[in-house]
């Protein structure tokens, strides 16, 4: 067989590999419509967009595989996600111990994608469609539970997408100069045996933190003036030579602070966004900063009860 040939043969066998991955994931997904996002963290310096968004019916998706796996070869890393509230959680960043511990409680991920060697992402599939607030707690509730990223937990957080290669630096191999191809390693779509156990879990403690907060906003109805004194403002926390003016780790702190001491969100976000966050990027990425800063923020409350 001669280099071309040979050439020939490897491209064909990888686009097999990856039509064969992205396949088998949308089909175990079972979605109707998905969010696809192509990321090049490096694409500004070249004047491009950091994120490329399509919004794919399954057919579609398939159709474009080969232009994916352009996209892909320029750099751009492959996510997916459900478009809209679906039945699909997302656990990040989990070791072959932690799926091992999933399925012996009962917690079998409908799939598991190998991001890198020894990493892994699984999706839990709900018997029912989530809401956004529900799917969110479910996904934090699932993160603590199997040491996942609590940073990804939130309803609509993308995934790695099956057959494409894991683009990152810190993954290339130094002598081979390639990265790691994202695997995918079970596809079963089922729903996990302890599903409605686990979700009537999530909906007692849901309610259980609506009634703290309404408590929390009727104190403050009813002794304002009190709750103004108590509740430091975020100033103090500028001032505090202990946080070295890094305003990241300030807005962290008072929101934690603040929100523990019946703050609202709203307040909170009033008291970010005091100062000037245009170095993080356009409106858009200040918003999801001021978010990301609220959600660190209550994990950390609900950590420490």
């Amino acid at each position: 067989m001669n280099y071309s040939a040979r050439t020939w043969a490897r491209s064909s066998n990888t686009w097999g590999k990856t039509a064969a991955g992205v396949q088998q994931q949308v089909a175990a997904m079972g979605c109707d419509i998905f969010e696809v996002g192509l990321c090049n963290l490096n694409a500004v310096a070249a004047g491009e967009s950091v994120m490329i968004p399509r919004v794919w019916d399954a057919a579609t998706l398939l159709r474009s595989v080969p232009w994916l796996r352009h996209q892909n070869r320029e750099g751009r890393n492959i996510y997916i996600r459900p478009k809209g509230e679906h039945n699909l959680t997302m656990v990040d960043d989990l070791t072959a111990g932690a799926l091992a511990a999933m399925k012996e409680a009962g917690f079998n991920p409908a799939i598991i994608v190998e991001t890198s060697p020894g990493n892994f992402q699984a999706w839990l599939k709900h018997p029912e469609r989530l809401n956004k607030e529900m799917s969110t707690a479910a996904a934090r509730a699932l993160a603590a539970k199997f040491g996942g990223d609590r940073g990804a937990a939130d309803w609509r957080h993308f995934g790695r997408l099956a057959g494409f290669c894991n683009r990152k630096g810190k993954y290339r191999d130094s002598k081979t100069g390639l990265y790691p191809f994202v695997r995918l390693t079970e596809a079963t779509g089922c729903v996990y045996p302890e599903a409605d156990r686990f979700l009537v879990g999530v909906k007692t403690d849901l309610e259980r933190r609506r009634a703290e907060r309404e408590e929390a906003r009727g104190r403050q109805l009813t002794h304002p003036n009190l709750i103004r004194r108590q509740v430091k403002t975020i100033d103090v926390f500028r001032a505090d030579g202990r946080y070295g003016g890094d305003g990241t780790r300030i807005d962290l702190a008072y929101a934690v602070y603040a929100l523990s001491h019946g703050a609202g969100a709203e307040q909170v976000e009033t008291a970010i966004r005091s100062r000037d966050l245009s170095h993080k990027g356009n409106e858009r990425r200040q918003d999801d900063y001021v978010e990301r800063t609220i959600k660190k923020a209550l994990a950390v409350i609900e950590r420490g009860r």
